[in-house]
């Protein structure tokens, strides 16, 4: 019986017999390894011919040598593994430690006030009532405090203010300034990506993590500066001015503007200072906060279409961790001026879990997703490495913040309307915008233009999911696409080339969708979508013609709160390159509530699960019911056209016409989707199945009538459910087939079967 050891590969037990290798042989049966881990017995053979110094190794010694090796190479990426779960557990540990003495502290103050409130009642009730200011009483949320002194725009000025503000984001960070409660639905562990609050009963919104990054402080806080590359809402940050300071630090003068989310409300800026030090533990610390008059200090005068917002001492505290990495603790404090927004969108301003959503959590999902990367295989799908795939994100993102706000400074004007004000027309013809947007089709057809046109218009959606519209947007692209417009056809007749994002070439036979790029955490998807079909080009109208979109998804988790929906997509060419241009358009939607969702998670777009009626079946209509039947969001669409700039009007007039109808089937998809829909008629039964059952029946069933000429179903009703009923019920098989052209011939494609 042959006998192994794992130690040193230095030597193995053979048949009883001890055989020891020379550091020689070691060196080339590791150089071998490294080659060639598992080598097969020729292999092993003709090793031992190229290696003279193996020749006295019989091929059976080094099959078990192998095996040694790989056993031992096993264990240690075991024990590494295990030795960085015990130092994250380690260092969460000593947060969550932190995170309860910072509670304790919270729990005594508010004992403290809770009798000093007590003793202040009883005073009340034998004195006179007081009314000057000395007598007024503040929560510790509110505590009185003296006016700032005054402070000028010299160096110390500024240093008196940075410090101050340094104070002040510490009391907040790890102290009791502000009182924080837990972010609904986060749940702090190992896995988690940190511990989440938000405030109550503060001024404004605010929002504190703390989490562990496997990236070095220094690292850390130079992506956290970057505000933009990970931030989407950020246009820019211009740093206007740099001090240094005595103890090592930088003072940095700031302006900062944000994009809308939406066409009903006007950007943001901020005039910021922000203090960049080390403290005496070791710990890195970036604070930030608004300059006002008030305080004397630098100012910067007021933007056209921005909305000066504050922003409260903010700011991120970074400690090295034991081992290797971070611990990071984020607080963000804002007052957004929400008087400056209609009143239906104020919760969106006046929400401490949508800033968590957007601003805090965001930096914690960008430092982890490159400690991912850094640790993991440089290359991903399609041969992308992830940072371009993150830049290509980034691009469709920000290409998308861009239609929507329309800033004059980028080039865009906007064209009057057609007597309706629904949807916002917008012409950008400047030279930066049009760089490289002249695309070469894959049938040969260029697209060639001078200007681009946005189309854009926002509408109120009720008690409909933004997670489920959205997953419906996504997975059924011809159920808001085809608007019974041949849009590319008449782009091309009336107008010339036109590039139209998302609508239809012809008449597509399938959507196909390429993964690129998922990240778990947020629940968001970068992918390239291959709509396959026969089109309509002016020298061959049987050449196939295919198009693809790069399209990003995010907000499908319905359990999330706060959550922005967003599908965005861009067409690219075949070539695909990391620099293509990109014209990006799409959807947006907002939750206005803070609640929670009522609709399931595990609610399924499936046919089948749709039609099972009984206990256990037939569950989307109860999933939908009541707690989420007052829910409201905003959805926002945006899409921009290439064309030729002396055939403007032609494409607005045509632009007008697309998105209103798009605007029309998504009222209609978001009216088939809503809980209060479903349940609208008391007594009645909820219809069978759902939207996309119906819609999927309806297709066969037109389908079945137009290629063989007959009815497939023997019905007197024409409603979707009667028509649904009687597929289900039908004893015979379908097949459904789709057809295109492959090099002028036929072929057919089976795409799915029902029985």
């Amino acid at each position: 019986m042959m006998a192994m050891s794992c130690k040193d590969g230095k030597g193995i037990m053979d048949n009883g017999k001890y055989v020891r290798y020379t550091p020689e042989q070691v060196e080339a049966l590791e150089r071998l390894y490294h080659e060639c881990p598992k080598p097969s017995s020729i292999r092993r053979q003709q090793l031992i011919r190229e290696c003279p110094i193996l020749s006295n190794i019989e091929p059976k010694q080094i099959k078990v040598w192998f095996q040694n090796r790989r056993c031992r190479e096993k264990q240690r990426k075991e024990a590494s593994r295990l030795q960085a779960v015990n130092r994250k557990l380690t260092a969460m540990n000593k947060l969550l430690m932190e995170e309860n003495d910072r509670l304790q502290k919270q729990v005594s103050q508010l004992v403290y006030e809770n009798g000093y409130f007590r003793q202040h009642t009883q005073n009340t009730t034998l004195a006179t009532k007081d009314t000057s200011c000395e007598s007024v009483v503040t929560s510790g949320q509110h505590h009185l405090t003296p006016q700032h002194p005054p402070r000028d725009a010299s160096p110390a000025g500024l240093l008196s203010i940075a410090e101050e503000t340094l104070t002040e984001f510490l009391s907040k960070a790890t102290g009791t300034a502000v009182e924080w409660v837990q972010m609904p639905g986060m749940k702090p562990g190992p896995d988690s990506i940190g511990i989440v609050a938000i405030s109550h009963g503060c001024t404004g919104v605010a929002a504190r993590a703390c989490g562990l990054v496997g990236l070095e402080p220094t690292r850390v806080a130079e992506i956290l500066k970057d505000r933009p590359s990970w931030f989407r809402d950020c246009r820019a940050v211009d740093v206007l001015n740099v001090l240094p300071t005595a103890n090592g630090g930088t003072i940095e003068l700031l302006y900062m503007q944000l994009y809308a989310p939406t066409t009903l409300a006007p950007a943001r800026d901020f005039w910021l200072l922000r203090y960049t030090s080390v403290m005496e533990d070791g710990s890195l610390v970036v604070c930030e906060r608004s300059l006002k008059n008030t305080q004397n200090g630098p100012s910067m005068p007021p933007v056209q279409h921005f909305v000066r917002a504050e922003m409260l001492p903010s700011g991120y505290l970074i400690r090295p961790c034991e081992g290797g990495g971070s611990i990071i603790h984020i607080v963000d404090h804002m007052d957004l001026e929400p008087w400056s927004v209609p009143e239906v969108l104020r919760p969106l301003y006046e929400s401490s879990t949508v800033l968590a959503q957007k601003t805090t959590m965001a930096a914690l999902r960008q430092l982890r997703q490159i400690a991912q990367e850094v640790s993991q295989s440089n290359v991903t799908g399609w041969g992308r490495r992830p940072a371009a795939l993150r830049a290509l994100s980034q691009r469709l993102s920000r290409g998308f913040n861009e239609a929507l706000n329309g800033f004059t400074d980028e080039g865009w004007s906007m064209m009057g309307n057609d007597g309706i004000d629904d949807v916002t027309i917008l012409v950008n013809s400047s030279p930066e915008k049009l760089t490289g947007l002249n695309l070469s089709f894959a049938n040969g057809f260029p697209a060639v233009s001078n200007a681009v046109l946005c189309a854009k218009a926002s509408m109120l959606l009720q008690n409909v999911p933004p997670a489920i519209l959205l997953r419906f947007l996504r997975e059924h692209r011809s159920e808001w696409a085809d608007n019974n417009i041949d849009a590319y056809s008449a782009a091309a007749v009336k107008v010339g080339p036109c590039s139209l994002p998302g609508s239809r070439v012809g008449s597509f036979g399938s959507q196909v969708i390429l993964p690129l790029a998922h990240t778990i955490e947020h629940e968001e998807f970068l992918e390239v979508i291959k709509l396959e079909g026969v089109g309509h080009c002016p020298e061959d109208a049987m050449m196939p013609r295919d198009m693809f979109l790069l399209q990003l998804c995010s907000g499908m988790d319905e359990n999330a709160v706060g959550t922005c929906a967003e599908l965005i997509f861009a067409p690219i060419d075949a070539s695909f390159a990391d620099d293509a241009p990109l014209l990006p358009s799409g959807f947006r939607i907002i939750p206005l509530d803070s609640g929670k969702e009522a609709s399931s998670p595990n609610r399924t777009l499936d046919l089948a699960s749709a039609l099972e009626i009984g206990p256990a079946g037939n569950r989307s209509s109860n999933d939908y019911s009541v707690n989420g039947g007052n829910t409201r969001s905003v959805m926002t669409i945006a899409f921009e056209f290439a064309f030729e700039s002396h055939l403007q009007e032609n494409v607005a007039s045509m632009a007008r016409q697309y998105v209103r109808s798009i605007i029309s089937s998504v009222q209609r998809v978001a009216l088939a989707l809503s809980p209060s829909h479903l349940s609208s008629h008391a007594g009645l039964r909820p219809p069978l199945g759902t939207p996309e059952a119906h819609t999927l029946a309806r297709w066969i069933s037109h389908s079945y009538r137009c290629y063989l000429g007959v009815e497939l179903l023997k019905s007197s009703g024409e409603g979707s459910e009667t028509i649904l009923k009687t597929l289900w019920h039908l004893s015979d098989a379908i097949m459904c087939c789709s057809l295109k052209f492959i090099h002028a011939r036929k072929c057919l494609s089976i795409w799915r079967v029902l029985c």
